[in-house]
């Protein structure tokens, strides 16, 4: 993919923006394992863990096994854990605060685009104080197909005004830059809990990332 004119920038959440997903590990692991007897091991929860949260139950236990009731529950259930062993470590991942004023500064617009519930999105800005940064926010309830549907991130850039061509995305994971490409949108990668090799076959990578003080991310736009 050719690098085009950046008009402005889609932010995935969990991984991305902040560096929580060991904490979604543990959460959906003990629900699976404890709660419903799953039997999988950590690196098998971590390969299922995509998306809507009733899509990783029917992932797991096979579309129709839990109500649309039970899933809801399972899922409220999961991120009350997710919350609990993840707030005392909540924290964004470094420089991305002065990243985010610095993209206020030069007007550039900003959305999420996250297959998080707004319980979590609510948990993160709200805690974070962060919600003045996003002029959009597409959640999981936002949307009826996840990523690597392109979906969420067309529907932001359709929220924004802006080409999706003129937009890039930061994500953390395959699915997420898979569904970047397919939405025609250039991607960053954080580094967080992938490794550069897994993302081999995408065209549409501008960069890979440690965190936002790397000194590239002005040259972007």
């Amino acid at each position: 993919m050719t690098q085009k004119e950046i008009n402005a920038v889609i932010f995935d959440m969990n991984g991305t923006m902040i560096d929580d997903m060991a904490f979604h590990v543990t959460a959906w692991s003990d629900i699976l394992n404890n709660d419903l007897h799953a039997g999988l091991s950590e690196a098998e929860v971590r390969k299922q863990m995509y998306g809507k949260n009733g899509e990783v139950l029917d992932r797991i236990f096979g579309k129709g096994h839990f109500n649309q009731e039970e899933s809801d529950r399972l899922s409220i259930e999961k991120e009350k854990r997710y919350q609990l062993v993840y707030k005392p470590h909540l924290k964004l991942i470094e420089g991305l605060q002065v990243y985010l004023r610095y993209l206020q500064s030069i007007e550039i617009p900003v959305a999420m685009g996250t297959a998080a519930i707004p319980f979590n999105i609510d948990f993160v800005l709200d805690n974070l104080h962060i919600r003045n940064y996003f002029s959009v926010i597409v959640s999981a309830d936002d949307v009826q197909h996840s990523k690597p549907d392109p979906e969420t991130f067309l529907k932001a850039a359709s929220l924004m005004n802006i080409a999706p061509e003129h937009c890039v995305v930061f994500e953390d994971a395959p699915k997420g830059v898979e569904a970047a490409e397919r939405a025609g949108m250039q991607a960053v990668v954080l580094t967080t809990m992938h490794n550069r090799d897994e993302f081999e076959g995408y065209n549409n990578v501008v960069t890979f990332i440690n965190n936002y003080t790397d000194p590239i991310l002005k040259d972007l736009l």
